[in-house]
């Protein structure tokens, strides 16, 4: 798969968009860890809004690996124009479209899947983004409003009309948000619609659910959400499998210690104190899940851990919990 000079071997296993969890720290681990890319936290295009906090640490893309995938969310031809050159002169390599967000207060503004109950205006978007940047422009999409108001293919024909270079389908709708199960089968009719790239999304949670997902869709790749939440490592096991290689083992214990630390210095770094630490308890819950321990020992780590205030007292909870672990491992 090509996305302007960037080459993705088949097939692509990239890194999704997950607001509040795929920030810097997290790409960087993951992208480390073997994914094909990793596409940044939606960033609005009102760049009135750019000198937020949150908005400058999503814009924040040091040391990433190319290509830089910035995801933009907006619904104005103009003001997507300016969000996108401005984040090429800052480094992008390549230029997202959000029309794949359920949540209410994206919706209720008229962006992300609430866009695809307009296709005029998504024509608008598209020709807007593609004529203002040389770089390559992709969209992420779910399946249309509602399970009644299906129209994935259409979309995808006006983003190919509109020059865009890949797409990424969610099987769900709007309303679906994360309840149910994707549908893979209406992913495949997408495919079938087009002949740009497309990436499958949706509950691909394992090499053997991909391979699956792959064989059903013909898509030119997957995307990995929420699976990766707690196990960054894992869009790189899918990607070796699908290539054909022996999939790396997870990490061991002590491997996983030292990655779950170097996130969580990582997140203090970013954020600094105290946003950094509170954004680490997520992680931190997700990763003892992970664990494999029993369901009190996971809560009273949990619990230990989500006492800390300051990203000190974080470190050293967390190093005395995983020691303690590690310990009742051996």
């Amino acid at each position: 798969m090509q996305l302007g000079p960037h080459h993705f071997p088949d097939p692509a296993v990239f890194l999704a968009p997950m607001a509040g969890i795929s920030d810097r720290p997290f790409r960087l681990l993951a992208r480390r860890l073997g994914a094909s890319a990793a596409v940044s936290e939606m960033v609005t295009s009102d760049t009135r809004l750019w000198a937020s906090d949150k908005s400058r640490h999503r814009l924040d893309h040091r040391q990433e690996p190319r290509p830089r995938i910035v995801q933009l969310l907006g619904n104005e031809p103009d003001a997507l124009a300016t969000a996108a050159r401005e984040n090429v002169l800052r480094g992008a390599d390549v230029i997202d479209l959000n029309l794949g967000c359920p949540a209410k207060k994206v919706c209720s503004k008229a962006a992300g899947s609430a866009l695809l109950g307009e296709p005029g205006r998504v024509r608008e978007l598209l020709q807007a983004l593609t004529a203002a940047v040389d770089v390559p422009v992709t969209l992420k999409m779910r399946l249309g409003l509602d399970r009644e108001h299906i129209n994935a293919e259409t979309i995808a024909a006006i983003a190919q009309d509109c020059g865009i270079a890949m797409l990424t389908v969610h099987g769900r709708t709007r309303a679906d948000g994360y309840r149910g199960q994707a549908d893979y089968a209406a992913i495949a009719r997408v495919v079938r619609a087009v002949s740009i790239p497309v990436l499958a999304n949706g509950d691909i949670t394992s090499p053997e659910r991909a391979r699956r997902v792959l064989e059903t869709t013909g898509a030119a790749g997957v995307m990995i959400g929420r699976a990766a939440q707690g196990q960054p490592w894992l869009p790189g096991q899918i990607r070796a499998v699908l290539a054909g290689q022996p999939m790396p083992p997870a990490p061991s214990l002590a491997a996983r210690l030292a990655l779950i630390e170097e996130h969580i210095r990582g997140l203090h770094a970013q954020y600094g104190e105290p946003q950094g630490v509170r954004i680490a308890r997520k992680h931190l819950g997700w990763y003892l899940l992970g664990l494999g321990l029993d369901e009190a020992r996971t809560l009273a780590a949990r619990a230990d851990l989500l006492a800390a205030t300051t990203a000190s007292a974080q470190l050293r909870r967390l190093r005395a919990n995983l020691t303690g672990i590690a310990s009742e491992a051996a």
